[in-house]
C-alpha cells in the first residue's frame, strides 16, 4: 500500500527549502532565494506554510542595522522530510 504523500511537503518549492535545510539546519532567506530562484514573495508565501506546518523556524533579527530573515529547520520538519522521501521510495519501488 502506498502512503499519501504529505501535500506540505509535496510543493516544488517547498520540498527545495527543505531539501537545503535539512542539511545546513539554518539558512538566511537570501541565500535560499538565490538557491531555488524564486522570487522575494513566493519564497515568503510558502516559509509561512512551513512555519505554520511547524516544520521550519523563522528567526528574523538585524545585521548592521538591516533586517536579517533566518530560517532553521525544527525536529518536525527532519521528521516530516524523512517521511517524505521514504514515501517516494514506495513509489518508486512498485
Amino acid at each position: 500500500m502506498l502512503n499519501d504523500l504529505d501535500p506540505i511537503l509535496h510543493s516544488q518549492l517547498r520540498l527545495s527549502i527543505i531539501s537545503l535545510l535539512v542539511s545546513l539546519e539554518e539558512a538566511e532567506f537570501v541565500y535560499l532565494k538565490e538557491k531555488t530562484k524564486a522570487t522575494a514573495g513566493n519564497l515568503s508565501l510558502q516559509l509561512d506554510k512551513l512555519r505554520e506546518a511547524g516544520y521550519i523556524e523563522i528567526i528574523k533579527t538585524f545585521k548592521k542595522n538591516y533586517p536579517l530573515t533566518k530560517c532553521k529547520i525544527t525536529p518536525k520538519g527532519i521528521k516530516a522530510f524523512e517521511k517524505y522521501v521514504n514515501d517516494i521510495k514506495g513509489y518508486l519501488h512498485l
